[in-house]
């Protein structure tokens, strides 16, 4: 649906109502602060945490498992020197009583990497516990300290949220009013410039939170109010002092009922 078609001052009442209610967004924002992105860094640290803790779990289990199969296999080993052993008893010659030795041999030497293996897998449990204490004790204090900013950020979006929710739709609805070209200028000079104030009006002669002075003649035109004018030294658009402030009572009578 077509923008109806409005006069430059309509325009510039409309945008400067628009910087007001962003202005109020940012500034709910500004109490909000890094609460937010702190929050978040803390739930990526907790669960990592939390992964960390699961995966030193899973190692030993997996070395649990690894001892089994040790003691399984040293079991085995014992038992094939027992059957070897009997078998010597019954040899017809040296040849295979030479053999069977060389198995007995061999499951001794089985034996001994099995145990050196299960001694070794002892040691890396007792690291890997030491470890899970460490990590439950950052765990710990990171969740006491999550929960903690939670509380600080919950207390903040319950004061805060209805009204950004409420400025947030206001703001939609007056870029609606705006047409596309000077919605999308706005929004340019306003990422573009300290504070995020793209319109600002005449204070004391020069455009406001600037000490560039306006030339009288472009005063007259900015009052007169027939044309956009951008200030050329800041890039803001610039509005007169009477109509900005007709339009902060006009706008902070609509927040004060949000």
């Amino acid at each position: 649906m077509a923008k109806k078609e409005v006069t430059i001052e309509e325009k510039l009442r409309a945008l400067y109502d628009l910087q007001l209610i962003d202005s109020r967004i940012d500034e709910i924002r500004n109490v909000r602060g890094e609460l937010p992105l702190e929050v978040e860094d803390l739930e990526d640290e907790v669960a990592g945490l939390n992964t960390r803790l699961d995966k030193l779990k899973n190692d030993l289990n997996t070395i649990d498992e690894g001892i089994k199969n040790k003691k399984n296999l040293i079991e085995e080993a014992k038992s094939l020197i027992k059957k070897y052993g009997e078998q010597q008893k019954n040899v017809r010659n040296n040849r295979e009583y030479n053999s069977l030795s060389k198995e007995i041999e061999f499951q001794e030497l089985e034996i001994q990497l099995a145990e050196k293996h299960i001694k070794e897998f002892k040691a890396q449990i007792v690291h890997k516990n030491e470890v899970i204490e460490q990590t439950k004790t950052r765990l710990s204090e990171r969740q006491a300290h999550l929960d903690h900013k939670k509380g600080e950020l919950d207390a903040i979006l319950g004061e805060t949220e209805k009204e950004e929710q409420a400025l947030l739709q206001k703001s939609a609805d007056f870029e609606n009013e705006i047409e596309d070209r000077l919605v999308n200028a706005y929004k340019r000079i306003r990422k573009n410039v300290k504070n995020g104030l793209a319109i600002v009006p005449i204070e004391r002669g020069a455009s406001g939170g600037s000490f560039f002075t306006i030339p009288p003649q472009v005063q007259m035109e900015i009052a007169a109010r027939k044309k956009i004018i951008i200030d050329e030294h800041s890039g803001r658009i610039l509005v007169d002092q009477e109509l900005a402030q007709e339009e902060k009572e006009k706008m902070y009578a609509i927040f004060s009922k949000l």
